[in-house]
């Protein structure tokens, strides 16, 4: 009998999860699609007392009105590889960000009766807390490194469209480049490139700035407005655009619950930006870069160490919380890989969110692991800027992370590499074959 009743729960099981038999109760979350949100504006029915969204802006002078309601959506598609065991992806385009199973913790709140869930981004010190009943989890997204940040998190067992079901027609096709202006709203409004690729009411596309780009963006087109989203744990980024009768766009963009600016667009398939090798320079009267600082050992490591001495140097500024340093160590990791070579080293300072070294180096190790990197990554100093800088006085300015210095064998610098073009850009592989041209001229001479 006992057979019996095991080959009809394993029956259910076969068709539940696709051939996969498991035992025990399943204590999880149900696999398949999800539809998440981050409410930037609260929830509705939030109380009075609860934190809302801090910035407001006018956006009726610039005739546009905001129809998202502060919804930023994202799709994401949870996997079991046991009964009680399951990872999420995390989809932007064609992008997955990948949540393992140790990264989730759930089981039910002795305090409350409730089912739990909290979902870790230990990469960029975040994570979802959320009670999950049914088909719904909700909760709240927490970026632990700003006090009290919080934003309202729903997500929706089956549902796998972002924006929205609609279909109305697009009045126009804005696929390719466009220039465009962001903080038109204020007294200093900095350039960016979109780049958008449509199909149909689908948009996908990102903005290059001089600084770095918004990475992968997804989204929609309803007959004259524009939708696209993306978040990966550390962005959280909202777009909504109006398609004016000139064929120009206008619109708003949110980066969380804490900004919120304007930015307007018009088609310029030759439009370009800065010279991403003349913005960060070297003060006049040096050429070379010198620093000692600890590695997550706490030991000194200098460029004079007699291991870097004679050797192609590539010095990565970066962050462990940057989105854009994470392409751009992938992008490293894999030359050293396919190109190893006795006569370039790369090293790595980084510039965290936490002040506590003990803390900061946890975040060093955690990358360094995630991305199996292979060289040095020192402990440099905080993410302010100006507190960079000051860390590395022969520079001009810490403009971006990352910014990348390249220095040959007697130890000069010979170019600086502002900011960084991911794989969501059309100047990603440009960059591939600029780098690989500038160390192989470095290691040539």
């Amino acid at each position: 009998m006992r057979n019996i009743v095991l080959g009809f729960l394993a029956l259910i099981l076969i068709s539940t999860f696709g051939g996969c038999v498991f035992e025990g109760r399943f204590e999880g979350l149900a696999p398949g699609p999800w539809r998440a949100s981050l409410l930037l504006d609260g929830r509705k029915n939030q109380r009075a007392d609860q934190p809302k969204s801090k910035y407001s802006i006018k956006i009726e002078k610039f005739k546009f009105e905001e129809v998202s309601e502060g919804e930023l959506p994202f799709l994401m598609e949870i996997t079991h590889v046991t009964l009680d065991s399951f990872y999420i992806d995390i989809l932007n385009g064609e992008e997955r960000v990948r949540i393992p199973s140790e990264d989730i913790i759930y089981g039910k709140d002795r305090r409350t009766g409730f089912d739990t869930l909290r979902i870790e981004f230990p990469h960029y010190d975040s994570y979802i807390t959320a009670r999950y009943e049914a088909s719904v989890i909700e909760g709240d997204y927490v970026l632990k490194t700003k006090p009290n940040y919080r934003i309202p998190f729903i997500a929706k067992q089956g549902q796998n469209y972002r924006f929205s079901q609609l279909r109305k027609e697009p009045i126009t096709d804005v696929s390719g480049k466009w220039e465009v202006l962001f903080e038109i709203d204020t007294d200093n409004p900095y350039k960016a490139i979109g780049e958008f690729k449509q199909e149909g009411n689908y948009l996908t596309g990102t903005f290059l700035t001089e600084t770095g780009d918004y990475r992968y963006l997804e989204g929609t087109i309803q007959a004259n407005k524009l939708y696209l989203s993306t978040f990966d744990g550390s962005h959280a980024f909202l777009f909504e655009a109006k398609i004016l009768d000139d064929g120009s766009m206008i619109g708003s963009f949110r980066s969380g619950n804490h900004y919120r600016t304007i930015w307007e667009a018009k088609r310029n398939p030759k439009v370009t930006l800065g010279d991403a090798y003349e913005l960060t320079y070297l003060k006049k009267g040096y050429d070379k870069l010198a620093f000692s600082f600890p590695n997550t050992k706490g030991e000194k490591v200098s460029l004079e160490d007699e291991n870097y001495k004679g050797k192609v140097r590539i010095a990565q500024i970066f962050g462990t919380w940057c989105p854009n340093c994470a392409d751009e160590t992938a992008v490293l990791v894999d030359y050293l890989k396919e190109n190893p070579n006795k006569n370039l080293e790369v090293i790595g300072l980084a510039y965290e969110n936490h002040k506590d070294f003990n803390r900061a180096a946890q975040a060093v190790e955690k990358m360094k692991n995630r991305f199996d990197v292979p060289y040095e990554m020192l402990v440099a100093g905080t993410s302010s800027k100006k507190a960079a800088a000051e860390t590395l006085p022969m520079l001009n300015a810490i403009i971006s992370f990352p910014t990348m210095i390249f220095i040959d064998k007697k130890g000069k610098v010979r170019k600086i590499h502002t900011g960084f073009s991911g794989p969501a850009t059309s100047e990603f592989k440009e960059f591939k074959t600029d780098f690989k041209k500038i160390v192989d001229e470095l290691l040539a001479e």
